[in-house]
């Protein structure tokens, strides 16, 4: 059942920044990381995260901060008060526009200093009659065009040094005010208005509903949180810019505001079957940035690709899933291009990350594994774990599986045996019978931790012994707590409520350990951690984790890894539903 279009959810910008798709700047109170201010400012995330204007409601009797409060939708963004309102639309990307009744606005510069490598000038643009700020730290400028009332002040125009730099506008004579706001290169024709304030906040709800139903069509009362996932991940996409080679989605408008190299497999699924193209170039973007030796880069962003540690490979799980979602299958050029993208990554793990005569590959830091600080690195950092083994094997056969429909039987040969052996090294080596050992891949010690990325070779689902995953199922259902699977076991004197990967609930754990417990045939407990997963995000939001014990979200409060994963099971829940 598809729901009636709607102006979409309300949600609160403390929580989620108020952007749309393309736009590489979002309205909001987060300024920095975890740094919240006092008044909306528009945040670009262009040479990373910088609030440039400061956005204040002003009472027009004096000028001063007027009290209001602050409602959001997807097309739709105002300051409500007793005197009046302020509304602000995305007409395009790179532009927003504001207009008030009974209240003015104060557009100013965030930094108050201005030095000759940082801060933001502000001067009037003769030429196309408007105001400007351009900043250092984005490296564009943002121009104000007034297009209804007046300028009631200006302050700092064309100052250097300390000081207030912007404007402050008010009623004309009929009672209200508009304005356009652009974030631009150098110069562009002087604005004109494409159309009127209520036709383009109509557009941007349209297009958010156009969005939402292509993304979630299956949606119902009985997944309540589908349109603001959808949401989520709409708002957080970003136009082709810098070094982002392609549309984008980031992890977040805060300040997680990067691709990294395995949260954008979530983003792909999530998005396949209604956006295909746009899931493909979720999956591909990491790879525009692959290196000589294979490797892929820790993250993407605008203007910083980092190499400093990578992610685990997960690729090659995602790849067999995102393209069984696909409306359409994949052509045999995209295939074979997967298929080199996917060796060379293999490649990596198989010679840069395996010790001489080893068998198993091993991470150099937890931050290669995306479980950054698990306690699983706590005796040592470069660690041959579990995890990585169970994620190269599943790559190993999905490189199988492309290699012989592009006809190169000896090659998917290769990569079948070389599964087959990582895959007997990992039980041979670091199965117990009961738990699977981390070992220091220097040292050659071995330990067992509490944390759950020790139980991560579930995702090798079908591929397990009957008696292996059994025995990581019986040890996964100790990590549940009433709002999904804890990072770190509750009793475990290592546990933190708010300690990352040492107890908090995550999306990508969640997702890949559901379905490696279903393709092991443990259904029961896949549906468990699904229904608690679905429960949490529905009442705490899309938060980059969660306490495992409260349910409060934590970090990032609009993470795109939590709202699509939160798509993918509560698509497979409604689809399993209906049959």
């Amino acid at each position: 059942m598809t729901a009636a279009p709607s102006s979409g959810p309300a949600f609160s910008v403390h929580d989620i920044p108020f952007s749309t798709f393309g736009s590489w700047f979002g309205i909001s109170p987060v300024v920095a990381e975890k740094t919240y201010a006092e008044d909306l400012h528009l945040v670009s995330h262009q040479n990373g995260m910088h609030a440039v204007l400061r956005l204040v409601p002003l009472d027009p009797a004096t000028g001063e901060r007027a009290g209001t409060r602050v409602e959001a939708t997807p097309g739709l963004l105002s300051w409500a008060g007793p005197a009046g309102r302020v509304d602000l639309a995305y007409e395009s990307p790179d532009t927003v526009r504001l207009r008030g009744s009974g209240l003015g606005m104060g557009v100013s510069a965030a930094a108050q200093v201005l030095t000759p490598f940082s801060g933001t000038y502000f001067f009037h643009d003769p030429a196309a009659d408007a105001h400007v700020f351009t900043s250092y730290e984005t490296g564009r400028r943002y121009r104000v065009t007034i297009l209804a009332g007046r300028i009631a002040r200006t302050a700092g125009a064309q100052a250097l040094g300390s000081g207030d730099r912007g404007l402050a506008l008010a009623a004309a004579a009929d009672g209200g005010w508009e304005i356009a706001i652009e974030e631009l290169d150098t110069a562009r024709p002087p604005y004109a208005s494409s159309a009127a304030f209520g036709e383009i906040a109509a557009a941007a709800r349209g297009s958010f509903a156009d969005f939402v139903d292509t993304v979630a069509p299956w949606r119902s009362s009985a997944t309540p949180a589908a349109e603001l996932a959808a949401y989520v991940l709409w708002s957080a996409t970003v136009r082709p810019a810098g070094l982002v080679s392609r549309p984008a989605v980031l992890m977040s408008k805060h300040w997680m505001d990067k691709v990294w190299s395995w949260d954008h497999c979530f983003n792909a699924l999530a998005l396949a079957p209604g956006c295909p193209e746009l899931a493909l170039d979720q999956f591909a973007l990491p790879f525009d940035h692959q290196d000589g030796s294979g490797a892929l880069p820790d993250s993407v962003t605008h203007s910083e690709v980092l190499h400093n540690f990578v992610k685990p490979p997960i690729h090659g799980w995602a790849w067999g899933r995102l393209r069984r979602r696909l409306p359409v299958p994949p052509s045999r050029a995209e295939l074979a291009a997967t298929y080199d993208r996917l060796a060379r990554w293999t490649h990596f793990w198989l010679t840069a990350r395996r010790a001489p005569g080893a068998v198993l590959p091993h991470y150099q830091h937890g931050n290669d594994s995306g479980w950054d600080n698990a306690t699983t690195f706590d005796p040592e950092r470069v660690v041959v774990t579990a995890d990585l083994a169970a994620f190269l094997v599943l790559q190993l056969h999905e490189l199988a599986d492309l290699a012989t429909e592009l006809r190169k039987p000896d090659e998917a040969s290769r990569w079948t045996r070389t599964a087959g052996e990582i895959q007997s090294a990992l039980l041979d080596e670091l199965w117990t019978g009961e738990r699977f050992l981390a070992r220091g891949a220097a040292t050659g010690d071995s330990w067992s931790s509490s944390s759950l990325l020790d139980l991560m070779p579930i995702v090798l689902g079908e591929h397990l012994p009957g008696e292996v995953g059994s025995a990581l199922a019986d040890h996964i259902k100790a990590h549940l707590t009433p709002y999904g699977l804890a990072t770190e076991l509750p009793a475990s004197p290592h546990y933190l409520s708010d300690g990352y990967w040492r107890g908090p609930v995550w999306a990508p754990a969640t997702v890949l350990i559901e379905d490696g417990l279903r393709r092991a045939g443990h259904h029961r407990l896949a549906d468990d951690i699904s229904a608690r997963f679905r429960a949490l995000c529905e009442t705490h939001g899309f938060a980059e984790n969660f306490d495992a014990l409260t349910g409060t979200g934590l970090r990032d409060r609009a993470y795109t890894w939590t709202a699509a994963s939160y798509l993918l099971l509560a698509e497979a829940h409604a689809q399993r539903s209906s049959h």
